[in-house]
């Protein structure tokens, strides 16, 4: 485990600014980024980056739609409060964690030389990225946040694992579908817009 005082060597950098720099980076220069920002053992700025992202997501989904507040709490403001606290406390480090493992039992069975378990939950924290934007109710938005995901994680994965695409891919088509598709909404999204062109 990492200590969140000391930087392991290579690792990513701590505090506010760097989760907007790890933003940025990922989604403007993923290769680059999965090569350099990735390191051994160094899973807690991932954790705080999908912990980010997830609230992010979250916040922006009660405000443009306050009818997603779970109403178990009180109030709405208070409701949305104790949600948001559980997202990032319970939450999104459960489903970061429970994803990982899931992923790596799928990379044994494709990739025979792979990288850690460390590794594999921050290439699914930092692929999280577009999801920050999903929020608002619009299918088109949320969709391409979800397929970006997606891409982003195979990407990562081939990168940070050192794997062909075509095994990136088969190894994170069930974990990209539980993480994009249905924790960011993503498949939802698709549904609406089936619908909306008459596909279905």
């Amino acid at each position: 485990m990492t200590t969140w005082v000391d930087n392991p060597e290579g690792g990513r950098a701590r505090g506010p600014t760097a989760v907007a720099r790890a933003w940025a980076e990922v989604l403007t220069r993923p290769t680059r980024f999965f090569r350099s920002g990735v390191a051994p053992g160094d899973q807690a700025p991932g954790l705080v980056f999908a912990v980010c992202v997830a609230v992010a997501f979250a916040s922006v989904r009660f405000l443009f739609d306050p009818t997603t507040i779970p109403g178990a709490f009180g109030g709405s403001a208070v409701s949305a409060l104790v949600s948001l606290l559980f997202v990032a406390v319970f939450l999104a480090p459960a489903a970061l964690h429970l994803t990982a493992a899931f992923q790596t039992v799928l990379l044994m069975a494709f990739v025979r030389e792979r990288a850690g378990v460390s590794e594999t939950v921050q290439v699914l924290a930092y692929a999280s990225a577009p999801c920050a934007l999903a929020g608002p109710p619009i299918p088109e938005l949320r969709a391409a946040c979800a397929l970006y995901g997606a891409g982003l994680l195979a990407l990562g994965v081939r990168e940070v694992h050192d794997t062909t695409t075509g095994r990136a891919v088969a190894a994170t088509t069930l974990p990209a579908a539980l993480v994009f598709g249905v924790g960011f909404r993503g498949f939802d999204a698709a549904v609406q817009l089936l619908v909306r062109w008459y596909i279905i």
